[in-house]
């Protein structure tokens, strides 16, 4: 004999249910408001730099200072003190004995760097200029041109003064 084989059914005690869980979607929304409230404070927050200020000085006004220490750095990273060409090995010691000539308040140095010059490079000279023992570093956003040869007035070579501006 055979034995006939029944499906049985098994009817289930609820209807299959078709709408959408918010638990979940709530948790969410929630989590993702807090992590804004949170985000959006430091978003806000602005760098401060202090830029320094600038102001025009009548050209009759300007000191005639033959003994000005300027230090350029090319785009190349070749140091020079008073156009006189550097190595960087001998840029502390030659900076050193020049400024040891000075008193403290007239250690001044002046850098002019070239607009493609290594960024580091220029750090590196700011530095050692104060191991040097520079009181005073300035940064001159033009290049300082020395004095025309027949000037009276004129710096001897290699000290470059600030020149009338037309």
């Amino acid at each position: 004999m055979a034995m006939a084989k029944t499906r049985k059914w098994v009817k289930p005690a609820t209807p299959p249910n078709s709408e959408i869980n918010v638990t979940p979607l709530v948790d969410v929304v929630l989590v993702l408001l807090i992590i804004f409230m949170v985000v959006t404070p430091l978003l806000e927050k602005d760098i401060e730099v202090r830029i320094p200020e600038t102001e025009d000085v009548p050209v009759e006004q300007m000191p005639q200072d033959n003994n000005q220490l300027i230090v350029k750095l090319d785009a190349n990273g070749t140091y020079s003190i008073n156009t006189d060409p550097v190595t960087p090995e001998e840029y502390v010691n030659k900076l050193k004995r020049m400024l040891a000539a000075k008193t403290k308040e007239d250690r001044i140095v002046f850098f002019v760097a070239d607009d493609k010059a290594n960024y580091g490079k220029l750090v590196a000279a700011f530095d050692g200029a104060k191991q040097a023992g520079a009181f005073v570093l300035g940064m001159a956003t033009e290049d300082i041109p020395a004095a025309p040869a027949g000037d009276p007035g004129a710096a001897p070579a290699g000290d470059p003064a600030p020149a009338p501006a037309p």
